[in-house]
C-alpha cells in the first residue's frame, strides 16, 4: 500500500503544475516531438525539459530519440492509478452521502 501511495503521490505532483498538464492533454491526441511541445510553452528549451523529466520520471509520458529529434508519447497506463484512486473516492463519498441523506429523511419522517 505505502509503495502503490507513493507511485500515486509522484503522479498527482507531476500532474500539479499547469505545464505538465498542457502537455498531457496535448499528447492525449498523439505523440509529439519536445520541440513542437516546447513551441507551445512559454519557456526556454532547457526550463521546459525539466518538465518532460518530472513526467518521464513518474511514468506520465515515454520519450524515444531518434537522430537529433526526441519524441514524446503518453503512457496510458499510468492513469489506470488516477483512475482506480478516484474509483475508490466516488465508492467512499457517494456511500456517505447516501448515509447523510438517510439520516437526514428519518429526522425529517421523525417531526
Amino acid at each position: 500500500m505505502a509503495q502503490y501511495s507513493t507511485v500515486l503521490d509522484g503522479v498527482f505532483a507531476a500532474l500539479a503544475d499547469p505545464t505538465r498538464r498542457a502537455v498531457v492533454r496535448r499528447l492525449g491526441r498523439g505523440p509529439a516531438s519536445v520541440g513542437d511541445l516546447a513551441g507551445e510553452a512559454p519557456m526556454t528549451l532547457p526550463s521546459f525539459m525539466k518538465h518532460v523529466r518530472m513526467l518521464e520520471a513518474h511514468g506520465l509520458i515515454r520519450t524515444e530519440k531518434s537522430g537529433r529529434v526526441r519524441t514524446c508519447v503518453l503512457n496510458r497506463e499510468r492513469f489506470v492509478l488516477v483512475e482506480d484512486w478516484l474509483a475508490e473516492q466516488r465508492r467512499i463519498w457517494t456511500g456517505r452521502t447516501d448515509r447523510l441523506e438517510q439520516f437526514v429523511t428519518s429526522q425529517e419522517d421523525q417531526q
